[in-house]
C-alpha cells in the first residue's frame, strides 16, 4: 500500500544506493561517513519491469551494471549545488614527525616462552586519550632520553 510506482526513462540520471558493509571501503569512506548513494549515473537501458542498466564510471568497472529499481533514486539537477573546486597544492615541507613526550605506564605480557614489555607513550601535542602502547626495547633504542638510567642513585 505504501509503495509508489517508479519508472525511469533511458537517459535519466539516478543515484545508486550502496549499502555500507562493515570493514569494506569500496566507495571512498567507511563507517558512519560512508555515502549512502553514489552517482549520478545515466540509465542506458531498461530491462524488464524493475531492472535498469546504468553507465558506470571506470573505477566501478568491476561492478555489474544491472540494478533493481529499489536501489535507484532520481537525480534532480540543481545548478546551485554544483561546486567548483580548485586543485590544492600541498607543501611537503609542512609535515612534521611525531615525537614522544613521556612514558607513563608499563606492562608485561607473558607469552609461552618470553615476556613482552610495553610502555604507554604520550606523544607531543596530543592528550592522554591518544597515548599508545609501544614495545619498550624499540622505544629505548629510538628515544633513550625518555628512560632515565636505572640503577643509578
Amino acid at each position: 500500500m505504501r509503495r509508489r510506482d517508479l519508472k525511469f526513462a533511458v537517459g535519466d540520471k539516478v543515484f545508486l544506493k550502496v549499502s555500507p558493509m562493515k570493514g569494506v571501503m569500496r566507495f571512498g569512506r567507511k563507517g558512519k561517513l560512508s555515502p549512502r548513494y553514489i552517482g549520478p549515473h545515466e540509465i542506458t537501458k531498461r530491462v524488464g519491469k524493475v531492472a535498469y542498466e546504468l553507465r558506470l564510471s571506470a573505477e566501478m568497472s568491476m561492478v555489474h551494471p544491472m540494478f533493481h529499481i529499489s536501489m535507484l533514486r532520481l537525480y534532480k539537477p540543481d545548478l546551485s549545488h554544483v561546486l567548483h573546486h580548485e586543485d590544492i597544492e600541498i607543501d611537503e615541507a609542512l609535515s612534521y614527525e611525531e615525537e614522544p613526550f613521556q612514558t607513563f605506564d608499563r606492562q608485561v605480557r607473558k607469552l609461552r616462552t618470553n615476556d613482552v614489555v610495553s610502555v604507554k607513550v604520550l606523544w607531543r601535542n596530543h592528550n592522554t586519550d591518544e597515548a599508545t602502547w609501544k614495545a619498550e626495547e624499540d622505544m629505548k633504542k629510538r628515544y633513550p632520553h625518555l628512560f632515565p638510567m636505572e640503577g643509578m642513585s
